[in-house]
């Protein structure tokens, strides 16, 4: 870390306190609590706190799904938190986990989206890329595990040189920094936390073919372990651009041998659709495709 000069302080302890207390203000601390720092966007009757609002419980049923956000925003960092699906059949729902600059026709937003399965099929998580308002960057893995018979970690990863979503610190995808290929990149819009439950059986479990169940409802989804690392906005203006944050690290500039390998692993046995192969979509490779991790 950065050693901060304080001439005028004799006592090396008090100065060791003020470096700490500086630097809280360029990146955010993690929440403790839902209470803390999140706030219900709809239906608060659908949220309910378990352990002191440490886990939290989303409900879908016939009368609505429900969601809750930060309640501030970030500029690059890390986001993360665990997630136990929905068991059973749970075809036509949708459990997201997404981050969004809320800024409608230019929005930012990087997206995990859990489409619901018919009991006994995978799970199927899509990943998305909004920059500048542009999206239509969907992929999707079939997960090689159970999300529903425990809690399992998913995180985004966002800084100057790439987006990286992992599961459990598995990279499932690496969203680069292409700007000098003319690709946008989301790097100027701070962006808040959202998760969501919701029913989308017209599109979700197998393009729409596969139908909600209500006799199975309600449905229910929880969410812990919250962690929020990043750039937090309104704040000090110099912090989104400070290379001495740790998620800008050499560590972090690119995936490690381990990491690309999973990677690697994850495409080639778990992929079952990728944006940059759809021919039908994009009878031109996107530029960005062609840029590897």
């Amino acid at each position: 870390m950065t050693t901060f000069a304080y001439p005028f302080l004799r006592n090396n302890f008090l100065a060791l306190l003020l470096h700490v207390f500086a630097f809280a203000f360029l990146a955010s601390a993690r929440p403790a609590t839902f209470l803390q720092d999140f706030r219900v966007t709809w239906s608060d009757s659908h949220i309910r706190q378990i352990e002191g609002g440490r886990t939290i419980q989303l409900v879908l049923d016939q009368n609505s799904g429900c969601g809750f956000a930060s309640k501030g925003q970030y500029l690059f960092g890390r986001v993360s938190m665990q997630i136990k699906l929905i068991p059973g059949d749970s075809a036509g729902t949708v459990t997201a986990f997404y981050m969004n600059s809320n800024t409608d026709t230019v929005r930012d937003e990087l997206d995990f989206e859990f489409l619901g399965n018919r009991s006994g099929q995978p799970y199927t998580v899509q990943t998305n890329v909004y920059a500048h308002g542009k999206g239509d960057r969907e992929q999707r893995v079939n997960l090689w595990f159970d999300p529903a018979a425990a809690f399992h970690t998913y995180t985004i990863h966002w800084n100057h040189q790439h987006v990286v979503f992992y599961i459990d610190e598995v990279p499932i995808r690496v969203y680069k920094n292409n700007e000098a290929r003319g690709v946008p990149y989301p790097k100027f819009q701070p962006m808040g936390v959202y998760s969501t439950l919701w029913e989308a059986d017209d599109w979700a479990t197998r393009g729409g073919i596969e139908k909600i169940d209500w006799s199975k409802a309600p449905f229910y989804a929880f969410m812990r372990n919250f962690e929020l690392d990043g750039c937090i906005v309104p704040g000090p203006s110099t912090c989104p651009s400070n290379p001495a944050n740790w998620w800008e690290g050499a560590a972090y500039q690119q995936l490690n041998p381990v990491e690309a390998r999973r990677y690697r692993w994850v495409r080639m046995n778990h992929m079952i659709y990728d944006y940059c192969n759809d021919k039908s979509r994009y009878p031109v490779t996107p530029p960005e495709c062609m840029a590897g991790i």
